[in-house]
C-alpha cells in the first residue's frame, strides 16, 4: 500500500463494517489445540489477519527455520508447541521481534525439559528449540504481570504432560480474561482445566477434534466504537459479535457506555449509536491492555479526562504503546502523563487541530486508534498496511461507512 494516506474528515457515519475480521485470539489458540488434537477438527470463521494466517501455515510448516515476523502470539505459541511435540526449529522474526522479551517462557520450556539454546542476545528470540528430554516437573512458578500469552502457551501444552502440570502464578495478574479463554477452548476441545486466583491445575488428557467456529474480534469492533463516539451522527452495524464473548476486549461495551456509545444487540449484529458522555472516565487496563491506546484517543478527541491503570504491559508490544502515544497524542495538544508507575492520566486537547498526520510505528493498533479523529479533521496515516497483522480490510469498511480516502500524493518514506 501507499506510504501514506489521506482521510477527509467525516462527520455523519452510517452503515455495516461487514468486514469485521474473526478473533485472532481465538483462532490461533484454536489452531494450536487443533495441532495438538492431531489436526482433524473443522475450523470455520479464522481470522483473515495476518497473525492468524501465519500460524495457520507455520503450525505445520516442515522447514526448520520458523520466521513469525511480528506476530507476538505466534512466537509464543510456537515455541511452547514446538519444544512439546519435540520438533526441531529455529524461532525467528522482524528485527522489533527480536526486542520482545521471551525468557520467562523458556525458562519455564526448560525447567520442563525442553532443550533451547538462543542464537543471539540471551532471553530475546531468536532461539532454537532442539528437542524434549521429558518432564523434569509438574510445578511451574511464573510471573502473572509480564504476559498472559506464556500462560496460555504452557496451559495447551500441559495436558500433554506425563505428570501434568501445575502453574503458580506470582504476583499481579494481568489480561486474565485471555486465560480464560485458554481454559474455555482447551474445554471445548474435551481438557478440563482447573483455574484459581493463582494457580492453575491441568492433568494428563487427550485433547479430542471437534467442529468450532471462531466468533468476530472485539478488538476491532473497538474502532467503531471510537469512530461512533467522535462522530456527531453515527449509526454502525458490526456483524457476529457474542455478548457473552470470551474475549476480554467486550469491555468496550461498559468503556464506551461512559463515553457516550449506545449499544443494542439484535439479530445477529450489534448496533452502535450515539448518547451522553461523562467528562471523566477511570479505568484498569489490565485486563484489556489492547484497548488503551483507542480510548486514549477517544478521550483526547472528546474532552474527557482519564485516569487510566494497567498500562505497564504497553511497553513491550509492537511498539513501546506508552511513548508512541504521547508523541502521537501531542500532535493534536493532548498528552498522557504519567503520575507514577501505576497511574497515567490522559488530559484531553482543548483545540483540536484541522489536520494532523500520525506515525504508526509499525503498529496496527497506533494507526487504527487515530483513523477515528478522521470525524473531527483531515488526518493523514504513513504506514496504513500494517493493519494487515490484525484487520486487513480497515481501511474498506471505512469507506463502507462514508469516508473518502486517497493515497497521499507526495508521499515518502518516513
Amino acid at each position: 500500500m501507499d506510504t501514506s494516506i489521506e482521510i477527509k474528515r467525516t462527520s455523519v457515519l452510517q452503515g455495516e463494517a461487514s468486514l469485521l475480521p474473526a478473533s485472532k485470539s481465538i483462532s490461533n489458540r484454536a489452531l494450536i489445540i487443533n495441532a495438538l488434537a492431531g489436526g482433524k477438527s473443522e475450523l470455520h470463521n479464522l481470522s483473515d489477519a495476518n497473525d492468524t494466517q501465519l500460524m495457520l501455515r507455520l503450525v505445520n510448516a516442515s522447514e526448520k527455520i520458523i520466521d513469525v515476523e511480528d506476530a507476538g502470539t505466534t512466537m509464543r505459541f510456537l515455541t511452547a508447541y514446538f519444544s512439546v511435540t519435540n520438533q526441531q526449529k529455529i524461532l525467528t522474526g522482524t528485527a522489533r521481534m527480536k526486542e520482545r522479551p521471551i525468557g520467562i517462557l523458556v525458562d519455564a520450556l526448560k525447567n520442563l525439559g525442553a532443550e533451547i539454546e538462543y542464537l543471539e542476545k540471551e532471553g530475546f528470540p531468536p532461539h532454537e528449540v532442539k528437542k524434549f528430554t521429558g518432564q523434569k516437573t509438574n510445578t511451574i512458578r511464573i510471573r502473572g504481570d509480564v504476559s498472559s500469552q506464556y500462560i496460555s502457551a504452557l496451559m495447551m501444552v500441559a495436558p500433554l504432560m506425563p505428570n501434568g502440570l501445575k502453574l503458580i502464578l506470582e504476583g499481579k495478574v494481568g489480561s486474565r480474561p485471555y486465560i480464560e479463554m485458554t481454559a474455555s477452548l482447551m474445554k471445548h476441545f474435551g481438557v478440563e482445566t482447573n483455574v484459581l486466583a493463582s494457580e492453575i491445575n491441568i492433568t494428563p488428557q487427550k485433547y479430542t477434534p471437534v467442529p468450532f467456529t471462531v466468533e468476530s474480534d472485539w478488538s476491532a469492533a473497538s474502532y467503531w466504537f471510537a469512530f461512533t463516539a467522535l462522530a456527531e451522527k453515527a449509526e454502525i452495524k458490526l456483524p457476529k459479535l457474542l455478548s457473552n464473548s470470551l474475549q476480554g476486549d467486550s469491555a468496550i461495551v461498559k468503556i464506551m457506555n461512559t463515553l457516550g456509545v449506545k449499544s443494542r444487540f439484535d439479530d445477529g449484529l450489534l448496533y452502535l449509536s450515539k448518547n451522553e458522555s461523562e467528562k471523566e472516565l477511570h479505568w484498569d487496563f489490565t485486563h484489556c491492555p489492547d484497548l488503551a491506546q483507542t480510548v486514549a484517543v477517544i478521550c483526547a478527541g472528546k474532552n474527557v479526562i482519564g485516569h487510566f491503570t494497567g498500562l505497564e504491559s504497553l511497553r513491550i508490544k509492537e511498539t513501546d504503546r506508552i511513548s508512541a502515544l504521547q508523541h502521537e497524542l501531542a500532535k493534536i495538544g493532548a498528552s498522557l502523563v504519567e503520575e507514577d508507575t501505576e497511574h497515567w492520566t490522559l488530559i484531553p486537547s482543548k483545540a483540536l487541530p484541522k489536520s494532523a498526520s500520525f506515525l504508526t510505528y509499525k503498529d496496527h493498533r497506533m494507526a487504527m486508534a487515530f483513523a477515528p479523529l478522521a470525524t473531527l479533521m483531515d488526518v493523514e496515516i504513513e504506514r496504513p498496511d500494517v493493519v494487515r497483522k490484525s484487520y486487513p480490510n480497515f481501511w474498506n469498511d471505512m469507506k463502507t461507512v462514508g469516508f473518502v480516502i486517497q493515497p497521499k500524493s507526495d508521499a515518502v518514506p518516513k
